[in-house]
């Protein structure tokens, strides 16, 4: 797949809508965190509403914090800084989100003073991949440098080069994910999946298998799609099992609705593939395409939804 383009594919109603997506699928995910797609499939059948869990309905957890951190430094610099980025994520770290065991260390080193370049770890988890929505989306019109930054922003807590695939396979997926929104054309699976393979194998051969392995999904038929996807991937904290399962969350789906609700019925690190399909959603169909149900109910207080909203316009200038 070409990544040329005739339409800019950077846009407010993109980036805003990948970051209000990131919000409703990490929400959506969050009660049933841990759950196996039956559990969550008896209990609650189609899971498509913002239920209390650890926290109250409608929270965000550490991935939505983490991006909204990211939002923050674009706005500040207009460009990725990520000296300016680790210093944000300690300021704004708050434990009652959720984050990873992982996390705390990296956290104290860099509030210690460790260079943001050299207080990550040796992980291949999906923390990288499920803030990074937020930058596909901002340079969804030059690849190169939205490459760079998604790396860039992974090495501040992940280095091993799974975690590093795994987030620059979630942004240039967002990106592409813009510019086909806004040149109004579907995605064809086959060539999305071989474009990221193309990027992605000189960082990583394991994630490229596992992007790969992404199976053929009937459009619009979740019931099929979970089952194929949970047959395939693990689902669960790894970059390699979470960002191929959203990524096919989004491929099989005929709404920005539908791919979030899928990725969250998968189980497993159902927060972080919510928020993922939810960024890769938004990007594709836009802020006005989520659903205002889902938007009413998001946390607005503090760091909430109108802050993301504004630091959005501000962002785009």
């Amino acid at each position: 797949m070409s990544p040329a383009q005739t339409v800019p594919a950077k846009s407010y109603e993109r980036l805003a809508g990948a970051a209000l997506g990131t919000m409703c699928g990490d929400a959506l995910g969050m009660p049933v965190e841990g759950w196996s797609a039956d559990r969550i499939a008896r209990r609650y059948g189609r899971l498509d509403r913002m239920l209390e869990g650890r926290l109250p309905a409608g929270s965000y957890t550490d991935d939505s914090q983490m991006m909204i951190a990211i939002l923050r430094t674009l706005n500040a610099a207009g460009d990725l800084d990520p000296a300016a980025l680790a210093s944000r994520f300690v300021t704004t770290f708050e434990p009652s989100r959720g984050y990873g065991g992982r996390i705390y260390k990296v956290m104290n080193r860099l509030a210690l003073g460790t260079s943001w370049d050299r207080a990550g770890t040796d992980s291949w988890g999906n923390g990288g991949a499920m803030r990074v929505g937020v930058l596909g989306a901002f340079y969804a019109d030059d690849q190169e440098r939205l490459l760079s930054a998604a790396l860039d922003q992974c090495r501040i807590t992940h280095t091993h080069p799974r975690g590093l695939a795994g987030a620059a396979a979630q942004a240039l997926a967002c990106g592409m994910a813009c510019a086909l929104g806004a040149r109004g054309a579907e995605p064809d699976p086959q060539a999305f999946i071989a474009h990221l393979v193309d990027k992605i194998g000189p960082i990583d051969q394991h994630t490229t298998e596992r992007l790969m392995a992404i199976p053929a999904l009937p459009r619009g038929n979740e019931a099929v799609a979970r089952e194929l996807l949970t047959s395939e991937y693990a689902c669960d904290v790894s970059a390699p099992e979470a960002v191929p399962p959203a990524i096919g969350a989004f491929l099989a789906a005929d709404s920005a609705e539908q791919a979030i609700v899928l990725a969250v019925s998968l189980g497993g690190d159902t927060d972080t593939i919510g928020a993922m399909a939810g960024a890769l959603a938004g990007s594709y169909w836009g802020l006005d395409a989520l659903p205002a149900a889902w938007l009413n109910r998001l946390e607005n207080q503090g760091a909430g939804r109108d802050h993301v909203l504004a630091l959005c316009r501000r962002i785009m200038g």
